[in-house]
């Protein structure tokens, strides 16, 4: 099967049914005579926050990679758009440069540095421009990471679990500044995670990857900001627990005395 790998045409002027920031027919990618990703079809629309759930080795990573363009041996069509970035778990500064430096890093042309100003301070980093990265906390750093991708304006933000590094209440500062700039950025965003209620909480659509292919999709239509204590949040963390073959928690009984001065107060 011919192979068209990020081809600078958007898919909505190609004649498709509706704009789309990625469109993937077909995918397959194989090693050393494994299917790790097969025939995958996947469309993700402009402006749409998308979030890819699945198992250790169900090929998320690999799909991400190609997306990126990071491996492109495969067979199938994937189009993504010319502006795309993306964000890792490892925020890969180089020690060497500084902060600012790191933002513009890649970058065509000669960038100002009042142009990694401007990303920094977008994700509440302007304090730390002049800083080198062995200084930043991992919270900074992977702000500083995101602001790398922003700077690029893209059209396409891909994600691969930018939050697994972080400690809890820095994972919950950072999840709510992701949902931020994507609102006031417009741009699709694909989200890669294992983590279901980041998932429930971020997206529009949640997908479920599974022997390579996308398995199940739920759309989220849960009112913003979400409340992990909405009992429809519940049900769709459950629903997507279910699907990925993992039992949901169920709530400890309240103690037998609380039962009774509950009973008592009625």
């Amino acid at each position: 099967m011919a192979t068209d790998v990020h081809r600078a045409v958007s898919p909505d002027r190609a004649g498709q049914e509706e704009p789309a920031a990625v469109r993937v027919q077909g995918l397959s990618r194989t090693f050393d005579g494994r299917r790790v990703v097969d025939g995958l079809e996947l469309t993700v629309r402009s402006g749409e926050f998308v979030a890819l759930l699945g198992r250790s080795g169900c090929g998320k990573s690999t799909l991400l990679k190609i997306l990126t363009g990071l491996d492109r041996e495969i067979e199938g069509a994937v189009l993504v758009p010319r502006r795309k970035a993306t964000a890792f778990q490892a925020p890969r500064l180089m020690p060497w440069k500084k902060v600012w430096r790191n933002v513009l890093l890649g970058l065509p042309g000669k960038p100002e540095r009042a142009v990694a100003e401007r990303a920094l301070a977008e994700v509440g980093l302007d304090h730390r421009v002049d800083a080198w990265p062995k200084t930043l906390s991992g919270g900074e750093a992977q702000r500083a990471s995101l602001a790398r991708a922003l700077v690029r304006e893209p059209d396409l933000l891909l994600l691969d679990e930018p939050f697994g590094a972080l400690d809890a209440l820095t994972r919950i500062k950072a999840q709510r500044l992701v949902g931020e700039l994507w609102q006031q950025r417009g741009c699709a965003v694909l989200l890669v995670t294992h983590d279901v209620e980041e998932a429930v909480l971020l997206a529009d659509r949640v997908l479920v990857m599974d022997d390579g292919v996308i398995a199940h999709e739920t759309e989220i239509d849960l009112p913003r900001p979400r409340d992990i204590a909405d009992p429809g949040f519940a049900e769709l963390r459950t629903h997507l627990l279910d699907h990925l073959g993992v039992e949901a928690p169920t709530p400890a009984p309240a103690p037998a005395h609380a039962h009774a001065s509950a009973s008592a107060s009625a």
